[in-house]
């Protein structure tokens, strides 16, 4: 018999259980809202408009994704009603960017580079991401990220009346984060810039040339006065004048591109998680009046072994006012997929070398900032061996945090019915797992086969499998549409082998 066939009679137009992949799982879209909620999810979730921190732990397959992709769908749902304030949403599961580029700046082995992995590096990604998305926003430009940016008022009017101090923020926090999917930086910034009105002042080679042509002109009317020798005692001394004015002014003028040089240099050497060459930063900060650079935290390397310090809580801090400004109530990011970058390949203390410097109490309680780091349970084992002076500064107590994301055989059962709801065409009675297997197979014997496969993904290769190998073993002819006891049971008992193989490390999942 054809699997197709076996669903049709079923009145099922897809297979329910073949998607191992949360993101590339076509029957995820088709679940109504909260038909993947986990019993924990709640609490993961938290109040949208107070985004908070959660931590959580979770084997391969154990539906962390699906998780994701969950609160992702109910913040778009927030985000819709108008009456609600609108949660930028900032994605941070890609970690491959951030590695090559620290791999390509620090020029180490891959190693090397990520056992001196910075929390300032993860910052000044997140940084980059969350500020890319609001300038598309400000701009209406597409951000080209799955979840759609809220639709805030980004008129004219709604943007000048903005504090002065905000707009200046947003203009450097742009100069030093915006990172366009195509095209160069530096467009979009004087886009932003003449957006946000934060000044028109004149530029520094302007006053330059203005010396440059004064002097010239001095020099030519003293050569014609010279050449009809008639030369006025005043002549001599205004030349002079004017040649000291132009040294001052090229001096002038090449102190402030030292210094700007200097600066920019600088800070792109403390940022190299942030996709900017010294050139394009220096000319975006040559933009911005000596009085509008006063003051900003600019990231750049500690002198003399003193301490960073909080730079990139302020420029957060400055970040998350600007969006409260704006209409926001806060900023949620996702930290998923942590095991799967190219450089960690799955292998524990990689993924400890990237994942420790974010477990600092500090980071994780940022006002109006939610992180949920979806993490894998590897990292759980590996948080077990930590000292009493770990667990006081990353204060997991006060994170959310769930210890390991588990499912019950009766949380499964639900789960694979509503998937199979989610396929029923709409002809005859919807169909559930009890209605495709025999009259011998029971609720009970169902939910306990389930049991056994711990998480959502090994439940839905279990479900595949009996299917398969029922129509393996049934002619078409027969009309036989239901899956035997004995089938079941032989399937559970391969599929709970191959479960236990894999925790045990001697099978591939």
């Amino acid at each position: 018999m054809n699997a197709d066939t076996f669903f049709q009679h079923h009145g099922i137009d897809a297979n329910p259980f073949a998607a191992e992949e949360a993101r590339l799982d076509p029957i995820f879209d088709r679940l109504p809202g909260g038909a993947t909620d986990h019993p924990d999810f709640a609490k993961i979730m938290g109040r949208i408009d107070q985004p908070a921190t959660a931590v959580v732990f979770g084997e391969k397959g154990s539906g962390k994704t699906a998780i994701r992709l969950m609160l992702g769908k109910k913040i778009n749902e927030h985000n819709a009603r108008p009456d609600n304030p609108p949660v930028l949403v900032v994605a941070y599961d890609d970690l491959n960017p951030v590695l090559d580029k620290l791999l390509s700046a620090k020029r180490q082995k891959a190693d090397a580079m990520l056992s001196k992995f910075r929390l300032e590096d993860h910052q000044d990604a997140i940084l980059a991401r969350a500020m890319t998305k609001l300038v598309s926003v400000m701009l209406g430009e597409s951000d080209h990220t799955p979840e759609p940016a809220p639709k805030v008022d980004v008129s004219r009017r709604a943007v000048k009346a903005l504090p002065k101090q905000t707009r200046t923020d947003l203009a450097l926090l742009a100069a030093l984060y915006d990172e366009p999917a195509s095209g160069s930086a530096l467009p979009r910034f004087e886009k932003l810039k003449k957006k946000l009105r934060i000044g028109w002042h004149l530029p520094q080679w302007w006053v330059l040339t203005k010396a440059i042509v004064y002097t010239a002109g001095a020099g030519a009317l003293y050569v014609m006065r010279r050449i009809m020798d008639d030369d006025p005692a005043w002549l001599l001394p205004a030349l002079i004048a004017a040649g000291a004015i132009a040294a001052f002014a090229w001096g002038y003028w090449l102190f402030k591109q030292f210094k700007l040089w200097s600066l920019a240099r600088r800070a792109t050497h403390e940022m190299p998680a942030v996709k900017r060459s010294s050139d394009v930063l220096r000319k975006m900060l040559e933009q911005f009046r000596a009085s509008q650079l006063i003051g900003q935290p600019i990231p750049t390397p500690p002198r003399g072994g003193t301490e960073l310090g909080d730079t990139r809580y302020q420029l957060t801090r400055r970040f998350v006012t600007a969006l409260s400004e704006m209409g926001f109530a806060g900023m949620v990011v996702f930290i998923d997929r942590l095991d799967e970058p190219t450089l960690v390949h799955g292998d524990a203390e990689k993924m400890k070398a990237v994942a420790w410097p974010m477990f600092d109490n500090k980071f994780l309680k940022q006002e109006r900032v939610g992180m949920k780091l979806l993490l894998p349970l590897e990292l759980r084992y590996e948080l077990g061996r930590e000292s009493a002076t770990f667990f006081q500064e990353a204060r997991l107590d006060k994170q959310n945090l769930i210890d390991q994301l588990a499912w019950s055989g009766a949380t499964l059962y639900d789960l694979c019915n509503k998937r199979l709801a989610a396929c029923h065409t709409g002809d005859g009675e919807v169909p559930t797992l009890r209605s495709i297997f025999a009259d011998d197979v029971s609720r009970e014997m169902l939910i306990d086969g389930l049991d056994q496969m711990h998480q959502p993904r090994d439940a839905f290769k279990f479900l595949y499998a009996a299917i398969q190998e029922h129509c393996r073993l049934v002619a078409d002819d027969e009309k036989n549409y239901k899956i035997a006891r004995l089938t079941l049971e032989a399937v559970r008992r391969d599929q709970a082998k191959r479960v236990q193989e894999l925790y045990r490390g001697r099978g591939p999942a």
